[in-house]
């Protein structure tokens, strides 16, 4: 029996699948969908099949059927690009469960699965509700059930169901909370607050900006964190790491290792996980991927196109914080500006939106890969050098750390006037004291299409992880 435990789509999505599902007659509709898969671990939509209401052989109320050669051309699709079968239907009376009807339903269609698509293929049933939750289970080839423990949508909101809440009606919202997270319930609300304490969140970067943010995470009750970085403590980022000691700098203590020091050190229960590695890693992929969201904290170019690609292909909202801080050495600043950006799978990239180029992903990749090449083509003047190091103070990364940090906040419990919408990216020069948002753009060419397609080989298809050792 597979062992998924969770069901991921975007907005977008689920908006379509919504719409196709209640279509305002009062009678129950279905569609399938094609999932790519991350390992045992979560199915993310990649495709779309609604079937339309006039294949559909009897539409009530309280059940749908539809003809069989529906199915054919959706099941060979699956086969040729190796991705499981998702059904979805409605219960546009509300009924909270999976009826008996579904029950025979899913246990024949499981074991035709099976047989085209073999065992190795999953296959999962889920039922959305009028007010747009759903919940879902697998279905073996046996016709045994077994529960997807959440469902999650990340669209200009980020939503999360949990199968418990729904299906078994277990009460979240009463659900008691330790001291410390009294006021984060008193500001945002005892559901938002039981939302933290469930999620799992990976950083990717724990220094200038990375290391405040993962502080604020871990007090807001985030249950587990998941820290990514290569790099020591030396004594030129004392400056702007929270919790480093000059004895860590001495003895290059990891910067993970910091940040996982202080947070037991906190004892508030949250489990972190500090990977002393690069993302570049088919390990370190997999490891995020595993992640409710992710933050993006890192300088480089590549690093950061590569954690928008992993978000776009797992289906998981991915927060990018940058900061720009130019000065002349000597005391003077020219430029103080940072921006939030939100990156919903199968929308805009960071590419798509103007923050670096094609040119400048394989530069950046050039300088990791083959300094004496990069330093060649730099002073034959064949490429743009990459930013060397910037300077960096604490109170402007905490800054932009903070704003990242309530973007997360925003997209779980919507609190702006406008909607979240309009905060695509959401800017501030402190230089010149300007807020700057942007809606959401047109999706990215380049990565759009891979949303929800999960494991692939190589992965993220990209040939130079399908290489080197696992972290």
């Amino acid at each position: 029996m597979h062992s998924y435990r969770s069901l991921r789509m975007t907005g977008a999505q689920h908006g379509s699948i919504r719409h196709h599902l209640f279509p305002g007659d009062g009678n129950e509709a279905v569609a399938f969908a094609l999932c790519g898969t991350l390992h045992e671990h979560a199915l993310s939509v990649h495709k779309l099949h609604p079937v339309p209401y006039g294949d559909c052989i009897v539409r009530t109320a309280d059940r749908v059927t539809w003809r069989t050669d529906v199915l054919p051309a959706i099941l060979a699709e699956a086969e040729s690009r190796n991705l499981s079968l998702l059904k979805i239907h409605s219960h546009p009376e509300d009924f909270r469960r999976f009826s008996r009807t579904d029950d025979l339903a899913d246990a024949e269609l499981s074991e035709s699965v099976a047989a085209w698509l073999g065992r190795d293929h999953a296959y999962a049933s889920a039922v959305m509700l009028p007010d747009g939750q759903i919940f879902a289970r697998l279905v073996d080839p046996a016709g045994a059930f077994s529960p997807i423990e959440s469902v999650s949508v990340t669209g200009d909101d980020i939503l999360l169901w949990k199968y418990s809440a729904i299906v078994m009606s277990a009460d979240t919202e009463s659900a008691s909370h330790p001291e410390f997270a009294r006021r984060t319930a008193q500001a945002f609300g005892r559901g938002t607050t039981t939302m933290l304490g469930e999620l799992s969140v990976a950083v990717i970067g724990c220094s200038g900006t990375g290391s405040p943010l993962v502080e604020m995470l871990a007090r807001l009750g985030i249950r587990r964190l998941v820290l990514v970085d290569p790099d020591h403590v030396e004594e030129k980022n004392l400056n702007r790491i929270n919790n480093a000691t000059m004895a860590d700098a001495l003895a290059e203590v990891a910067k993970v290792e910091v940040m996982a020091r202080a947070i037991k050190a906190m004892g508030l229960g949250t489990v972190v996980e500090p990977i002393v590695a690069t993302l570049s890693l088919p390990g370190v992929v997999r490891r995020v991927a595993k992640c409710d969201v992710v933050f993006g904290c890192m300088d480089s170019v590549d690093g950061r196109d590569l954690l928008n690609r992993l978000a776009t292909f797992y289906c998981l909202p991915y927060i990018d914080v940058g900061v720009r801080l130019i000065a002349d050495g000597q005391g003077g600043v020219e430029q103080l500006c940072g921006t939030v950006h939100y990156l919903q799978p199968g929308g805009s990239s960071l590419l798509s939106r103007g923050v670096y180029t094609a040119s400048d992903i394989q530069a950046a990749a050039l300088r990791r890969e083959s300094p004496e090449r990069y330093a060649a083509l730099l002073r034959e003047k064949y490429i743009t050098g990459v930013q060397e190091e910037r300077p960096a103070v604490i109170s402007v990364n905490m800054f932009y750390a903070s704003l990242a940090v309530n973007e997360l906040l925003a997209r779980l419990h919507p609190y702006r006037d406008d909607g979240n919408a309009e905060f695509a990216s959401y800017g501030i020069s402190l230089t010149q004291a300007r807020i700057i948002a942007a809606r959401e753009d047109e999706p990215c060419l380049v990565v759009a299409r891979h949303v929800g397609r999960g494991d692939l080989r190589p992965l993220l298809n990209m040939p130079e992880l399908s290489e080197g050792s696992e972290a």
